[in-house]
């Protein structure tokens, strides 16, 4: 890689805010400014060649004026100092700028320190990539990575969860599953763990980021960002814990918003219930068979007509009445979800309305944008399966008038009795858009979907208040803001369903705390084994949200007699710990640690449970091992914790600290629950309308003894009670309880 470097500072100069601007020369001469903020203790902005350009409201934060003597500054270098951190930009004559990231007094991360050996002939070129360089189309930084420091985040990807070795790609893509480095949600937040504590490098932009995580193909002991404009905007981010730097991330892009009860029930759907009989019959299938569930879904074509979607209103064909429809469905204790997307037919009757008012993308030349699907391709997508999509407008969210627009259309649905909208794509805008912010379509391709989300997030809140949710599809910097996403398009196999579970977690590293995936997998040459099914549905339901979908029959039933009854019970024990659910969602939100938390992100420090990938936690607690295979064989690892841990479902004991192998049959997975924990347990019910948003427990398992503090209780939720009283109060009283000692 060729960049421009630079060789030292030239200039220092603090502003009135408390951002220092620097100037920098370069090797060939020429001045480049930087400037460098504090974003609170802990958290440092970075920006070389600052370029004005929109944001799209990514940021929340404010940049805070240091306090007395939290700035140092020499001819060659400039300290900032906030809370237990610090960040040096230094350079002299005989060395590139490079800067220093420290904690507790600590370097946790500093520029490459990979030198090349032609740097022994050019000096001021030493290192293998450019600590900090530019092009007149790219921007590079370079950071230096110890041989044991895994590094974690960067969006929904379905491969491990450690990024060494890895060349990742932050670019919002339509990504048809989880098999490749393709993924919905991208977010260009990365986090290493270090013996001296861990740090977190945000890349600010909405254009496409490539990193190279220890790529040998670059440098397979460094951290190489390479953004697509001639600039770099980075938060730096130190702390203890994982938990702190994606506090970090959480103060600068907003924090997640909670999810409704309701929202944590079961979800079932499938492509597609194509007409009223069929949503009809299996809503009564469900109740019949006793099966909790929360919500039902119409996907694309089970309410739209496909040749002039996309419109707010049910196929007058086969819905002439969707309000009675939906009163049937809510009489029986379902909300309604509805599939939609921000995309409208050239077909639309009022396509030709919506373009002439400037509420779609256009081309850089000002001429009509018409996005046109490869349906001619034999690499299409759909094939006979899915209806091929009409040529479409893509609706451009910068235009405040397209946005209020698309918002306000919702009250359609909403009119007719639809809770909740699942936002499906949002990944199509090409290179060449023009929006009528000015902006390119190379800049708004990955924010778009960030924009999407927020808009269809807004109109539910507008009409829900906290009840509001979204399950939507695709994401970018600030997703948690709008929950909650869902990993789309897994293949019915087990490597679909492990891929499905990595992506989950990488989702939660990168700071979105709530995620669902397909339930048996979208995608196939067959339906997916009866075996396949249940072992994904009884992990899934450890996930912190909970659906069935895939093209196909998906309702349990279908999958034979013991795959039902195996299956019920899963379900039911979904809404048992929904008292523990309901707790994990508030502590998400209060600490932006997720619902399900990878073994890295709980043990950082320790290697053998990093190494642990396809494990979880469910919530603080809880430790599930997914069963990935047809004969039930599992290897997990059990951390070493006072009192040890005990079977969920036997309260068997397990001391902790040691690698178990374990073979399960169909009727259990692998869950233990960390000793001095009581566990309390929710009523099933047939869906949570009637706890009336409360997450009430009905009786409590204590695994272990209490600690010096007594038990730990799920996450201590304002919201559990039990008949008006809060949990503490209601544990000294309960009469149905289960001990394991």
């Amino acid at each position: 890689m060729d960049f421009t470097q630079f060789d030292r500072l030239i200039s220092l100069t603090p502003t009135d805010t408390g951002e220092c601007e620097a100037v920098a020369r370069t090797i060939d001469g020429n001045a480049v400014s930087i400037s460098i903020a504090t974003f609170g203790a802990g958290i440092f902005r970075l920006r070389v060649n600052p370029i004005a350009k929109p944001d799209y409201g990514m940021l929340v934060a404010n940049a805070v004026a240091p306090a007395v003597g939290s700035v140092k500054r020499s001819e060659n270098s400039l300290t900032f100092t906030s809370g237990r951190a610090s960040l040096t930009l230094a350079s002299d004559t005989t060395h590139a700028l490079h800067l220093t990231l420290t904690h507790r007094g600590k370097p946790i991360l500093t520029s490459i320190t990979d030198e090349h050996f032609r740097g022994m002939a050019k000096p001021l070129e030493a290192t293998r990539v450019a600590a900090f360089g530019l092009t007149d189309a790219v921007a590079v930084a370079a950071f230096a990575l110890g041989s044991d420091t895994p590094v974690y985040g960067l969006g929904e990807k379905g491969g491990a969860l450690n990024k060494r070795g890895q060349l990742v790609a932050s670019r919002v893509e339509d990504a048809l599953g989880v098999n490749t480095d393709l993924s919905y949600k991208n977010t260009p937040f990365a986090w290493g763990v270090t013996a001296n504590g861990c740090w977190g490098v945000l890349t600010h932009t909405t254009v496409d980021v490539m990193h190279g995580v220890g790529y040998a193909q670059w440098s397979n002991r460094s951290y190489v960002v390479v953004s697509n404009e001639p600039q770099l905007d980075l938060f730096l981010f130190a702390g203890d814990e994982p938990a702190d730097v994606i506090s970090g991330y959480h103060h600068i892009t907003g924090k997640p918003e909670n999810v409704p009860l309701w929202s944590l029930g079961a979800w079932v759907s499938r492509a597609y219930y194509k007409n009223e009989a069929d949503i009809m019959a299996t809503a009564h299938d469900f109740r019949e068979r006793k099966f909790p569930v929360d919500v039902i879904t119409f996907d694309g074509r089970a309410w739209q007509d496909t040749p002039t979607r996309f419109h707010f209103n049910f196929d007058p064909s086969r819905y002439p009445d969707p309000k009675r429809v939906n009163d049937q469905l809510k009489a029986l204790g379902y909300k309604i979800c509805c599939w939609e997307y921000p995309l409208v037919s050239v077909n639309h009757p009022e396509y030709r309305k919506y373009e002439q008012s400037g509420y779609f993308l256009k081309r850089t030349d000002g001429s009509e944008l018409v996005f046109e699907w490869d349906t001619g391709k034999k690499t299409t997508p759909f094939g006979p399966t899915l209806t091929p999509l009409p040529p479409s407008g893509l609706v451009d969210f910068t235009n405040p008038a397209a946005y209020a627009w698309w918002r306000d259309e919702h009250k359609k649905l909403w009119a007719v009795g639809v809770d909740v909208i699942k936002s499906d794509f949002g990944e199509q805008v090409p290179t060449d858009a023009l929006a009528f912010n000015g902006d390119t379509g190379a800049r708004i391709h990955n924010v778009n979907s960030h924009l999407y989300n927020r808009c269809v997030y807004e109109a539910s809140r507008e009409a829900f208040g906290d009840q509001a949710c979204v399950w939507g599809r695709a994401g970018w910097i600030g997703s948690q803001r709008h929950p909650l996403q869902w990993g789309g398009d897994p293949q019915s196999d087990w490597e679909g369903l492990a891929a499905s579970l990595r992506a989950g977690m990488n989702h939660g590293h990168s700071g979105s705390p709530f995620h669902a995936t397909d339930v048996g997998g979208f995608y196939g040459a067959t339906q997916p084994e009866p075996a396949l099914y249940l072992r994904w549905v009884q992990a899934a339901i450890f996930a912190s949200h909970f659906r069935i979908h895939g093209i196909g029959a998906r309702e349990p039933w279908c999958f034979g007699k013991d795959v039902e009854r195996i299956a019920r019970e899963f379900f039911e024990t979904r809404y048992k710990l929904l008292p523990y659910l309901r707790g994990a969602c508030d502590v998400a939100v209060k600490t932006g640690l997720p619902v399900m938390r990878s073994m890295a992100l709980m043990h950082p420090d320790d290697r053998v449970a990093r190494g642990f990938e396809q494990q979880f936690y469910c919530g603080p607690h809880m430790i599930v091992m997914p069963v990935l295979n047809r004969e039930g064989d599992v290897e997990g690892y059990l951390p070493d914790v006072e009192g040890g841990w005990y079977d969920l479902w036997s309260g068997m004991h397990v001391d902790g600290g040691e690698v178990i192998s374990l073979n399960y049959d169909l009727e259990r997975i692998p869950v233990f629950v960390r000793a001095g924990v009581a566990l309390p347990i929710g009523p099933v019910v047939q869906s949570t309308t009637p706890l009336e948003g409360d997450t009430p427990a009905v009786a409590v398992a204590e695994f272990g003894a209490p600690g010096k503090r007594g038990y730990e209780v799920c996450a201590q939720s304002a919201a559990l009670k039990f008949d008006g009283k809060t949990w503490r109060s209601y544990g000294q009283r309960v009469m149905n309880v289960k001990r394991f000692k």
